[in-house]
């Protein structure tokens, strides 16, 4: 049975790897990446990686999951960026 801590924690999960999808999607239809920062979808990747990995180190599935879903959607947007440059 999960906790309250576990509840909120595979929600937040859950939300924000949602709410990168319409962007990734975006991207790959379109292939517009005009208004998006390389800079700063760089360090975010960096971010995602280093999520996954304090994920990975605490063994704890929802962070995992999550940031290695998202991982793989910041990666593509930031391979087309730097494709489309």
């Amino acid at each position: 049975m999960m906790n309250l801590t576990d509840i909120i924690g595979t929600a937040a999960a859950v939300l924000t790897t949602l709410a990168f999808l319409p962007q990734a999607w975006r991207s790959w239809r379109t292939r517009d990446l005009a208004g998006i920062s390389l800079g700063m979808y760089g360090l975010f990747t960096l971010g995602v990686f280093l999520w996954l990995l304090y994920g990975l180190l605490l063994g704890q599935w929802p962070i995992i999951v999550a940031n290695a879903i998202t991982l793989i959607l910041s990666c593509s947007i930031l391979f087309l960026k730097i494709r489309h440059a």
